[in-house]
């Protein structure tokens, strides 16, 4: 089915092109359910974005993306590099389907090194501006432990979170006595002089500089031992012979001492996996993958700008050079990018020969290896479904196997703020990013079967103006006119095959497609316990929704009632006193004392609730 824009669409299109400033800045591109399809920048917004409309395009990627706009919104930026940056931060916010994106949004973990007098080592997802030192992202968690695990048997730091240099006297524990902690807590153990050398030789480890470190304790070493500080010497020494054995098992890859990240990529339709080698000094210290989406035909440079910006803008160190397949798309702009974030430039290198080329067939070999993995792993997931779709497939009589369940409910507690949900559940599981909710539009009064079918309606027109698959499965919950609603909105978009059941609550009933009476499920088998959870979430998802409406109207319609009462004053006042009901139970000594409310107004709020102090002041 196609899908176009109305002439008002059109018209209003028309005229936010021709108003576009000739200024830097970041467009966001609508569909006509008001998702962000794509995020892009430009040096002239007028320009820009004009060209999307105006010429024919020959990706055919654009011209789905163009095809399916109803609307768009600018940002207006001081520089293009501004726009850069601002781009980014959208892309990951909004995930819009036309740009390149990771594929999943969890936080990869860092080691943080704290900004303390006795600094500990801590695993943290996210980095504050707080002055602490932080490695990563490590996109393997179960390599990042086993460092943690080496460092803190080589190096004597803390584990302890006491508040550290304290007033209080406190006794070392048993850390101290095994040699994994200097004992930061009891005076006369350590200076903190003594303990920053230890965190420094960390650093040092954590940043590949492994030959430095055993530069430095050797010739503490030898310190010891002329001083005659055997034991000591003997720990240090302990310490070397334990950094040697991890060099020992590291590759050196090249003679010069540069610091560099090799990066390649393979791509498979829209699956893409990013390998990046890092080498410090000539040694391989690790390796970082990603997965990404992105459109089938969307530019290589493209998908390396997109990552390189993406994945340097949180890693905690920062290489001198980076080795690429291809040139990164707005090369130069990526370099201003780096110096404004980072304070200094990097170097891109696309090497065709040599050591250096064949250290990025190392690395696209890698991501071929891991690509491939990931792609069985979903042929595997398409070829075994769990136990419980199959049976759900058994006793609803489906032709397909239900992968993917929608399930639709209404809330319609009171002649007003009507709302439906669709929840969304794949391989058995909720899937929230696909959870979608609806204020009914076209329905007055309390028509569940009107508000089921606009809801369903708008649902799976969403669906077919983004590209989006049907579901396998659409579960209504309610009875046989429920069901029947949602088939006619199905029906008037063209959709006949839809597979869809109906659950009532009264008696847990299933109604099907074509089946004037509802089938029997034993009240124990999975089936049932599977809609039934559908089914509850569904509900549980609309009831909120209705909720927080029906709390926000409230809450508005009380306080802007009363003259003088803005929105600043309106959060000073829920501030305060919690709620709107709170406010109106307050004494008129309470308001007067609430900050940035004035005197009059606050007589005036405690009147507005009190009505009847006003008469007996007018009487009086």
């Amino acid at each position: 089915m196609v899908y176009s824009r109305t002439s008002s669409q059109s018209i209003e299109l028309s005229t936010k092109l021709m108003n576009l400033p000739d200024l830097p800045g970041v467009y966001l591109f609508r569909s006509s359910s008001g998702t962000v399809t794509y995020v892009g920048k430009a040096k002239s917004l007028r320009h820009r974005v004009k060209s999307y409309f105006t010429k024919t395009h020959e990706s055919p990627r654009t011209e789905r993306m163009v095809s399916a706009i109803t609307d768009f919104e600018t940002y207006v930026t001081d520089s293009e590099l501004e726009a850069l940056i601002l781009e980014s931060n959208l892309i990951k916010e909004y995930q819009p389907k036309y740009n390149v994106n990771l594929k999943d949004d969890k936080r990869y973990p860092y080691i943080k090194i704290t900004n303390e007098q006795y600094p500990r080592l801590l695993v943290v997802r996210q980095i504050a501006d707080d002055k602490s030192r932080y490695f990563g992202p490590y996109t393997n968690v179960k390599a990042m432990r086993w460092t943690l695990r080496l460092i803190r048997r080589i190096f004597p730091v803390r584990s302890c979170s006491l508040p550290l240099p304290s007033t209080r006297k406190y006794r070392v524990c048993l850390d101290y006595f095994l040699g994994r902690c200097p004992g930061c807590c009891e005076a006369g153990k350590t200076t903190p002089e003594e303990y920053a050398e230890i965190i420094e030789q960390v650093i040092m480890f954590l940043s590949g500089r492994s030959d430095e470190v055993m530069e430095r304790l050797t010739r503490r070493m030898y310190e010891l031992a002329d001083k005659e500080e055997f034991e000591k010497a003997a720990i240090v020494r302990d310490q070397i012979e334990a950094i040697k054995s991890v060099i020992q098992k590291q590759k050196v890859v090249s003679e010069d001492l540069v610091d560099r990240d090799i990066v390649a990529m393979a791509r498979a339709i829209s699956d893409i996996c990013v390998v990046t080698l890092q080498v410090r000094r000539g040694v391989l210290i690790g390796r970082q993958h990603f997965y990404l989406t992105a459109p089938e035909d969307t530019p290589t440079d493209e998908i390396l700008k997109s990552f390189v910006v993406r994945y340097y803008k949180t890693a905690a160190v920062l290489p001198s050079e980076i080795y690429l397949p291809h040139e990164v798309g707005e090369h130069d702009l990526v370099g201003e990018w780096f110096v404004s974030q980072k304070g200094r430039s990097v170097k891109f290198v696309q090497p065709r020969k040599g050591q250096k080329f064949k250290l990025l067939e190392l690395a696209e070999k890698n991501a071929r290896l891991l690509l491939d993995e990931l792609l069985a792993e979903k042929s595997a997931t398409k070829r075994k479904p769990p136990a419980v779709l199959l049976a759900l497939q058994r006793d609803l009589y489906l032709k397909k196997i239900p992968r993917t369940i929608a399930a639709c409910d209404i809330s319609n507690l009171g002649p007003e703020d009507a709302v439906g949900s669709v929840v969304f559940f794949t391989e058995g599981k909720p899937l929230k990013k696909g959870y979608r909710r609806f204020k009914i539009r076209s329905v007055e009064g309390q028509d569940d079967f009107s508000m089921m079918a606009e809801v369903v309606g708008r649902y799976f027109n969403h669906l077919a103006e983004n590209g989006l698959d049907y579901p396998d499965l659409l579960l209504i919950d309610g009875g046989k006119g429920q069901l029947n609603a949602a088939l006619g909105a199905l029906w008037e978009l063209g959709i006949v095959s839809q597979q869809a059941a109906a659950l009532a609550k009264r008696l847990d009933e299933v109604y099907l497609t074509g089946r004037p009476e509802p089938i029997g499920i034993p009240r124990t088998s999975s089936t049932l316990r599977l809609l039934q959870r559908v089914r509850d979430e569904a509900h549980r998802f609309a009831v909120a929704y209705h909720r927080n409406l029906r709390a926000r109207k409230v809450e508005a319609s009380e306080l802007d009632g009363i003259s003088g009462i803005g929105e600043k004053r309106k959060y000073v006042l829920l501030a305060e006193f919690g709620s709107v009901e709170s406010i109106a139970k307050a004494r008129l000594q309470d308001l007067l004392s609430t900050p940035s409310i004035p005197r009059t107004l606050a007589v005036r709020i405690y009147e507005y609730f009190h009505p009847s102090h006003t008469s007996e002041r007018k009487d009086a």
